[in-house]
């Protein structure tokens, strides 16, 4: 049975659930860096381990995953407000959002030579949240025209 348009989630609503995703994602690494244990990785965690105990898992004496924290809670924050705010918010979000996870990629790969898979998935999500919200963005600046 096919779905009118009215029916199917709106891109707003998944990037609601993108954003909840990332939220549990920082939310685990926050934990796992207070609690000092162990992430749990497939095939084991010392990619993960290597990368939560480098110079560069904090800025300024904050830990990046809470950056995340902050960072999938506006972005939450942006998917439930209505209008261009939300949608033009939600987009620079996601916009800084994956330009902070590329650079924290490519010292994975590149600096720290270590790579941690809950990161992966946070990029992931990030880039995933990049495309719902320059998608929602589109739309809105075609609706305008």
């Amino acid at each position: 049975m096919a779905h009118s348009a009215k029916d199917r989630p709106t891109l707003r609503v998944v990037l609601g659930v993108l954003a909840a995703a990332g939220l549990l994602i920082s939310a685990y690494l926050t934990w796992v860096h207070y609690a000092r244990a162990a992430p749990v990785c497939v095939g084991g965690s010392g990619g993960c381990e290597t990368v939560q105990s480098s110079r560069y898992a904090a800025i300024l004496g904050i830990p990046v995953s809470v950056v995340g924290l902050g960072g999938y809670a506006a972005l939450l924050v942006s998917a439930i407000l209505r209008g261009e705010v939300g949608v033009y918010l939600g987009f620079l979000i996601a916009l800084v959002g994956t330009l902070f996870s590329a650079y924290l990629t490519y010292l994975e790969f590149f600096v720290i030579h270590a790579v941690c898979q809950w990161c992966v998935a946070s990029a992931t999500v990030m880039v995933a949240a990049l495309i719902c919200a320059t998608l929602e963005a589109r739309r809105l600046m075609k609706k305008e025209q």
